[in-house]
């Protein structure tokens, strides 16, 4: 039967999905079939998967640095936040329904059951399941039918790896507090430590690494240093949203309350002829921006609603008036359109709003999300699309005679009269090479970037440096046969 470990953290964005996504290659490096799992996570940045339901990116990366393709085994219970109080539920790939905290506190006990259903299968299938946590065991206010931690970990009987942050400061008491708020049955399911993101010499660390050892008796997997190419990994987080490049593209990308799928910027990212730049509440948009792209949304209407109140449809009407150009992808594809119509308040209040009027088209949100690995053609130049659609809504008017791509017997998007606002719901458009060549070069930049390779090579060098920094052979010692 498989082995696995789960990564769990001190706190939310420690770097457990990006070590899991590490180990999982470093382990596959060394000829170990593995495979990534997270039993629930909180993200609007979903991936769409082979078995036709939907998981955080993260795991996906993750699935892409084991070899393996995405599952909804891989992660069973995903969050999507509609408001500061209220989530969309995803189990196995699928919605169940949006649920306030309060209800989802009471029932996620209840959720074991399809959590350790995934579990299982996916123990089958690997000789090394990576385990991934969610926020904090110290967290203790939420222990009560936990499934993300230590409930999981118990339940499942997962040895567990705390890792801590000492790039945000005191990792010392981060480790130690964890412990000492702890239940001790749940804190005897921690075997090791590992402290993540060090900046300069890890020797200067030596005696802080030893206080550590001493007080919680238990042993150090390593200090592993910051990994400067993570900034060419999707992120899974919106606190890791980051301005990229200096190319003399500029893309200027608003910062939603509600961003959706924002992996498909990491390929712009990583163009060298291409910078992003991420707005951020209280910025105009930049008036010396080539493409303003507004990327996807969990709450359109919400989102739209804040764009008007921070001032940037009044930025966005005088970048058209510079002839600059503008790309909206899914929710802000909705937004660019003259009517958002919500009958059925599946979005927010039952009712009607006025879009940014800058493509003549109207969406009608309708409750069936569609779901799909799609395959699309570049309308102007023929290049082939790959990309993925997570959607609510069904969006027609005139502009959409101008669509850009073609999938299957039916066309895709729409285009202003004027060519300046494109809209889609095709995401991860970028990825694909040939497409997004084309693309950039109608602002003369010349790609050359095979995405796919580069995003191997940064999972290998990720590899390395964990190989490097970590003591993978206790890890793999320290991992244990789960119950079933």
């Amino acid at each position: 039967m498989a082995r696995a470990i789960m990564i769990q953290g001190t706190g939310s964005n420690v770097g457990k999905s990006l070590l899991v996504a590490g180990l999982a290659r470093a382990f596959l490096r060394r000829g170990i079939p593995v495979a990534p799992f997270k039993p629930q996570n909180m993200s609007n940045n979903a991936a769409v998967t082979a078995d036709g339901g939907e998981i955080g990116r993260a795991q996906a990366l993750q699935a892409f640095a084991a070899g393996r393709a995405p599952h909804t085994d891989m992660n069973p219970v995903l969050l999507k936040p509609e408001s500061e109080t209220g989530a969309q539920v995803i189990v196995q790939g699928h919605p169940v329904g949006s649920w306030r905290a309060g209800d989802y506190t009471q029932r996620k006990a209840d959720l074991l059951i399809p959590v350790r259903e995934s579990f299982r299968r996916l123990c089958a299938s690997a000789d090394l399941v990576l385990v991934e946590g969610a926020g904090s065991p110290a967290e203790i206010n939420l222990r009560a039918g936990d499934i993300a931690n230590m409930g999981f970990a118990r339940a499942a009987g997962v040895p567990v790896i705390l890792v801590g942050d000492i790039d945000r400061g005191g990792v010392i008491a981060q480790i130690v507090g964890t412990q000492a708020v702890l239940d001790p049955e749940d804190a005897a399911m921690i075997r090791g430590f590992a402290v993540n993101k060090f900046r300069g010499d890890p020797c200067l660390f030596d005696a802080g690494l030893q206080e550590i050892v001493v007080r919680t008796g238990w042993p150090s997997l390593g200090v592993v240093p910051w990994f400067d190419r993570a900034v060419h990994l999707p992120p899974e987080d919106v606190m890791d949203l980051v301005s990229t490049g200096n190319g003399g593209l500029r893309v200027a990308v608003p910062q939603l309350g509600r961003i959706a799928n924002f992996d498909d910027l990491t390929p712009l990212s990583n163009e060298p002829g291409v910078s992003v730049q991420i707005v951020r509440r209280g910025q105009p948009l930049p008036a010396d921006a080539d493409l303003v792209l507004i990327a996807g949304s969990k709450s359109t209407i919400a989102d739209l609603t804040a764009f008007r109140a921070e001032g940037w449809d009044i930025d966005l009407a005088a970048h058209l008036r510079r002839k600059g150009r503008v790309l909206g992808i899914c929710g802000g594809y909705q937004m660019l359109g003259r009517r958002i119509e919500d009958p059925e308040g599946i979005d927010g209040p039952a009712g009607a709003v006025d879009g940014l009027g800058h493509l003549d088209v109207v969406t009608v949100m309708k409750a069936r999300k569609r779901l799909a690995w799609t395959g699309a053609r570049y309308l102007p130049t023929g290049d082939h699309v790959r990309g993925y659609e997570i959607h609510l809504g069904e969006t027609t008017g005139p502009d959409c005679a101008r669509a850009w791509l073609q999938v299957g017997a039916r066309h895709e998007g729409a285009t202003s009269g004027d060519g300046l606002v494109q809209g889609t719901y095709l995401h991860g458009l970028f990825a694909s090479d040939a497409f997004r060549a084309a693309y950039l070069g109608a602002f003369d930049v010349v790609s050359r970037l095979t995405y796919d390779r580069a995003l191997d090579t940064s999972l290998d060098a990720l590899a390395e440096h964990l190989e490097a920094h970590m003591d993978l052979d206790l890890l793999w010692s320290l991992s244990a046969a789960p119950r079933a």
